[in-house]
């Protein structure tokens, strides 16, 4: 019978091999079930076996629900960016260069991916770290991230891969998951995400890895660097690191002539309309390496490649009317509505205009004909008027100056680009918004009240704002038009149930400007309750992860309003979750400590760290503040940190005299309250996770 060690490594190797099959091939082998169904297996032999964790596992790429943090990591070649080029006649004359300069010159035509770029270094054919291209110089230690991107290789398959070498490329979202999550963030009334790139570029760069992996985020590379590769040249490369598992393009192409090139440019510009990704243009580069060497570099850019942009789609339309339409937290948005007009495959009839800044900047007049772009927008912009075909005598569009809906006169933020209906207890859209959010799936999940019924319940007087929710008894339900006995009971199900969400959701469910789903959970683990939370100054809440200064005066100005205070009071007599669960703790040795983290560590990552100090009744604070205890320092601590602990007179600690202070802690007995949660994190903390090494970095 094999041992427990080959059970495990048996099914990790058989779920690398399917996840490369589904991810990277496209081509599933076994179904869903039977994969889920493996990969509990391994899960339950891996957390009866801690000793042979292995961060490699597929198990990981489910991510943390603990804080990430991205220390700073030095490229070893510049990460040099590629010279642009929106003119066919000027990539002409780039490829004229070079085939004047090198004789026999072979051009590789790639796609150019619009996300962010990213480079993978492998060791022994396993992924030891992930970095973002920061400035070009120094770029931000992702790799937990990355991790949980399903198409990056892990572990390499096959052979002939060097020991130590380096893959770049794009980490990019893939149209189905953008439009999932810019649908969910819309049910839960947070901003919309303007593009796939920058909802990349965002996720990528989230505290809890957990997240990143439900955004289902997608990574193509198109670059190796290193030394021993098997080949001299781009191509050759490229198509083994495809062998050893790597998502590599399949839109590729080797061409020798301007010919090839610039119908590889019309044909790709065509067909990029039709893939599940967004791509801005084409990348030329020269195939030999010993070419590429010879063409040599400027100061920030290869001379021997080239990236070719295709112009955005654009399409010509009249301008027939502008609404301005009021959101839950009384923001304005003014929508565009056009002649329909075909744009990218679809007939557009709206369009984003932002702002009244960006009103004034086009000088936007109803009847103009506009130029309308489709790149990567949920609702498309427009970019610009034809001022050729401007009608005579027609006049500057003017903002608005009071609510369309309730009257009140706008008001304007300093530092804002948006106008706001200051009338949120009696502006209709602004109080079904906030229903709607209070009841969504993300939120307090109360099925059976969708948006058209939470409209009916405000229409009939019977809920005027979130708390009267619970007041609702079953006859009233029941009586209101397309409902009935059984949905009623649905619904008062549906209610009892949510008093039992758990309070990151509860405060996200609030509706508290700025303060979106992620920010929420790291004010619950940070104060642990709504009362610490409502009693915080703006300094206070500014030292829990993911909270600035403009998320902090949020808060603040949310429950200096009475009318909030008395809905939150009158939730909690309703006996929704207003504290975290009670957790299992190892101790209380840290009770009533706060602690700043800083650097790396010898025997302990700041993962480990932060749950071990929170496993003895300590806190984790992101910023050195007076109300830092301790600042927690290792190799190479952040400067800033460092000298804001020594001016406020903070004590510095090591990692030994850390281990320490919880050394000789008295166990505590376990309780019968403590969440799943709590021992996932304390079994975390036991785990050893392997340090990553030191990164090295290619050429671009």
């Amino acid at each position: 019978m094999a041992s427990v060690r080959e059970q495990i490594e048996e099914l990790r190797s058989k779920l690398n091999q399917y996840n490369y099959q589904y991810y990277v091939e496209a081509q599933p082998v076994v179904s869903d079930y039977e994969y889920d169904t493996l990969l509990r297996q391994l899960q339950q032999l891996e957390a009866e076996n801690p000793e042979f964790f292995d961060p490699a596992s597929p198990t990981q790429r489910v991510g943390s629900d603990l804080a990430n943090s991205f220390s700073s990591v030095a490229h070893r070649f510049p990460m040099l960016s590629l010279s642009n080029t929106y003119s066919l006649d000027e990539l002409k004359e780039f490829v004229e260069r070079v085939e004047r300069e090198v004789e026999g010159v072979e051009f590789v035509c790639e796609l150019k991916f619009d996300g962010t770029a990213i480079s993978l270094t492998y060791e022994h054919g396993r992924l030891t770290r992930a970095v973002t291209r920061g400035d070009g110089v120094r770029g931000d230690d992702v790799t937990a991230n990355v991790r949980t991107i399903r198409s990056v290789p892990l572990v390499l398959q096959g052979e002939g891969w060097p020991d130590y070498f380096e893959m770049r490329g794009e980490v990019l979202m893939p149209h189905a998951s953008f439009e999932r999550l810019n649908r969910e963030r819309a049910e839960a009334g947070e901003n919309l995400f303007a593009n796939p790139r920058n909802a990349a570029a965002g996720t990528i760069k989230l505290q809890n890895s957990a997240e990143v992996a439900r955004r289902g985020l997608d990574c193509y590379l198109y670059y190796m660097a290193g030394e021993g590769l098997p080949y001299e040249n781009h191509w050759d490369n490229l198509q083994a690191a495809r062998s050893w598992g790597f998502k590599i393009s399949d839109r590729m192409q080797m061409c020798r002539s301007w010919a090839e090139i610039s119908a590889y440019i019309t044909r790709t510009d065509t067909e990029r309309k039709e893939l599940p990704y967004d791509t801005d243009g084409a990348v030329i580069k020269v195939n030999d390496y010993l070419m590429q060497r010879k063409l040599g570099s400027t100061a920030k850019a290869p001379r021997w490649a080239v990236a070719y942009k295709f112009k955005a789609e654009q399409a010509l339309t009249r301008l027939l009317s502008v609404d301005f339409q009021v959101g839950r937290t009384g923001a304005i948005t003014p929508v565009a509505n056009l002649d329909p007009v075909q744009l990218a495959g679809t007939v557009v009839k709206r369009a984003s205009i932002h702002n009244a800044d960006q009103i004034a900047l086009l000088d936007l007049r109803i009847g103009d004909m506009v130029y309308v772009e489709k790149g990567g927008e949920i609702i498309p912009k427009i970019t610009a008027v034809e001022l050729s075909e401007r009608q005579e005598g027609s006049e500057p569009l003017q903002y608005i100056d009071r609510c369309p809906e309730c009257g009140t006169p706008l008001v304007r933020i300093e530092g804002e680009a948006k106008h706001y209906c200051p009338n949120q207890m009696g502006c209709v859209p602004q109080i079904v918004g906030r229903i709607i959010h209070f009841i969504s799936r993300k939120a307090m999940n109360i099925e059976g009240i969708g948006e058209e019924t939470a409209e009916l319940l405000y229409k009939s007087g019977l809920v005027k704002n979130v708390a009267d929710l619970y007041g609702l008894q079953p006859a009233m339900v029941a009586a209101l038009p397309r409902m009935g006995q059984k949905s009623a009971e649905n619904i008062m199900h549906q209610l009892a149930a949510s008093r039992q969400v758990p309070f990151e959701r509860v405060l996200f469910a609030l509706g508290i400007r700025f303060v979106g789903e992620t920010t929420a959970k790291y004010l619950a683990g940070h104060f642990g309750s709504l009362d610490a939370i409502m009693n915080a100054s703006e300094e206070q809440l500014a030292e829990a992860d993911e909270v600035g200064e403009k998320i902090a005066q949020s808060i603040v100005a949310y429950f200096a309003d009475e009318d909030n205070r008395q809905i939150v009071e009158r939730l909690r007599s309703e006996g929704l979750q207003f504290e975290v669960a009670q957790k299992n703790l190892l101790s209380n040795s840290l009770e009533g400590l706060s602690f700043v983290i800083s650097g790396s560590f010898e025997r302990h990552s700041r993962d480990e760290l932060k749950a071990l100090i929170e496993s003895h009744g300590g806190r984790n604070l992101a910023a050195v503040s007076g109300a830092t205890n301790y600042l927690l320092a290792g190799d190479k601590i952040g400067p800033a940190k460092l000298q804001k602990a020594t001016k406020l007179g903070v004590e510095i600690i090591s990692e030994e005299q850390f281990e320490a202070m919880i050394g000789d802690a008295e166990p505590l007995p376990p309780t019968t309250t403590a969440t799943q949660e709590s021992a996932e994190v304390e079994q975390t903390a036991e785990q050893p996770t392997p340090q990553p090494a030191a990164t090295q970095g290619s050429l671009f």
